[in-house]
């Protein structure tokens, strides 16, 4: 007995989903790999997004997740957060399979990536210019929506930035 394929062929609808879930997004689940142990590790950070749309965060050399973006670049992000009501599985959430870019002060763009950072998360001035922080622009690799009960699509780095 064959089984159907739940996932459903990605159209417009899918596309614009996942591209408001990723430009109003404020913060995310970060999935790393322990470069110790070689186990998953999850973190919350901020979140913005490049000029191209590409997420983009700030991080401090401090963090574990930073050890391990620097062990292992392949990560995943996890953005779109459930309403204060109902089941939190019937609200859309957008999983990225992403490698992370990173860009340190001084090197060319730097100024220009922070200043567009800086410009959507302006609380983070009080530690942008700290030395151990980074900005880390995430290449997407693939996309997986779930946009609630039923509704799950493949999408590509395409299908996300447009």
């Amino acid at each position: 007995m064959s089984k159907a394929d739940p996932i459903r062929p990605t159209d417009d609808e899918a596309r614009a989903l996942a591209r408001d879930l990723l430009s109003g997004a404020t913060f995310a689940a970060l999935g790393v790999i322990d470069p110790d142990t070689g186990a998953p590790s999850v973190s919350r950070i901020a979140m913005a997004t490049a000029p191209d749309g590409r997420p983009l965060s700030l991080i401090s050399d401090l963090s574990a997740h930073a050890r391990a973006l620097k062990a292992n670049p392949s990560a995943s992000l996890l953005v779109g957060e459930p309403a204060d009501r109902g089941d939190p599985l019937t609200h859309p959430r957008l999983t990225l399979q992403v490698t992370a870019r990173e860009t340190r002060h001084g090197e060319p763009g730097h100024a220009e990536l922070s200043a567009h950072y800086l410009s959507q998360r302006p609380k983070a001035k009080l530690y942008a210019g700290f030395a151990d922080f980074f900005l880390v622009t995430f290449d997407i690799e693939a996309g997986f929506l779930n946009g609630g009960f039923g509704r799950a699509f493949r999408l590509t780095a395409q299908d996300i930035l447009g």
